[in-house]
């Protein structure tokens, strides 16, 4: 295996296991002072948190079967449990939200609950910045699909957190003055504001997640790199357009390409075709499996 490869495999799975580490801590944290303070807001705010323990768990266990080797029974190993696991945090997520949101209108309807601002206001700031500094501190260490992941629901965390800190300076302000009956409805308000913020977040998950599953076409800037491999060999050796082909799964693209040729091409030829394809491909950041084909029937290239 790729040396570089097995590097980047190692440093996903240490901020996957750090970022389960935070989320305990901090998730604890959370659902601690949410109980004391009665606040619904904050109880959202930890349950997320500690959700994301679940979903790092996932993560960790997608990193680990998408870099075993392959087997008789998984001939292309298992790199479709990378998107498989995003998929699931997007769904994870999003019934998350839809659970609080249904919750706020309740006690919207209820007449609104009785939290100290003070508490939500502090409690914003400081988990804001905790949660910042764990999406920074991730992104030192990996930037792959499943750690992408997991600093989306980070920074979602911190939108969260600062949505937080607003709606309690908000009502601190209006604590003790004429629309003082506002105070009350704040929290169960705040829980739905977050929610349509972070609704992006999960979509998102989950539309990469099934896009790769299904196939489809690689991101655009690995279409472009593709796309200047196959006519930097086409300049080279003389080629015709070609049949072109491309997919990402995990951490694994897909690449077919094939040429319809006129007359006679040795095997060592289309090795040489192939080889200028993969040596312009080397530096993209994923296990490349290339298929090269020259062909004098064009009922072969379809």
């Amino acid at each position: 295996m790729d040396t570089e490869v097995e590097r980047e495999r190692v440093s996903e799975r240490r901020a996957l296991r750090e970022s389960i580490a935070y989320s305990a801590v901090l998730g604890t944290v959370a659902v601690l002072w949410g109980v004391l303070a009665d606040s619904r807001v904050l109880l959202f705010d930890g349950v997320y948190t500690v959700l994301g323990i679940l979903l790092s768990g996932l993560s960790l266990l997608a990193a680990v079967a998408a870099g075993a080797a392959p087997t008789r029974r998984f001939p292309y190993g298992k790199q479709a449990a990378t998107p498989l696991a995003i998929g699931l945090q997007g769904a994870a997520l999003l019934g998350t939200l839809l659970y609080a949101a249904a919750d706020a209108v309740i006690v919207i309807r209820a007449g609104g609950a009785d939290v100290g601002p003070g508490v939500v206001l502090s409690y914003g700031v400081l988990s804001a910045l905790a949660a910042l500094l764990v999406w920074w501190r991730l992104s030192r260490i990996c930037d792959s699909e499943l750690v992408g992941a997991e600093r989306a629901q980070w920074k979602a965390g911190a939108l969260l957190s600062a949505v937080i800190a607003v709606g309690g300076a908000v009502a601190l302000g209006l604590d003790g003055t004429r629309w003082d009956a506002a105070v009350a409805y704040a929290d169960p308000v705040l829980v739905l504001v977050a929610c349509v913020l972070i609704a992006p977040v999960p979509y998102r998950l989950m539309r990469s997640a099934v896009m790769e599953l299904l196939e489809a076409a690689p991101p655009a800037d690995v279409q472009e790199a593709v796309a200047a491999a196959v006519q930097h060999a086409r300049t080279e050796f003389g080629l015709p357009e070609p049949r072109i082909a491309a997919t990402k799964l995990g951490g694994r693209l897909y690449l077919e390409v094939v040429f319809v040729v006129d007359g006679s091409w040795l095997v060592s030829d289309e090795d040489a075709v192939r080889r200028a394809i993969i040596e312009r491909l080397a530096s993209l950041p994923w296990d490349l499996w290339a298929n090269v084909e020259l062909t004098t029937e064009i009922g072969l290239a379809n």
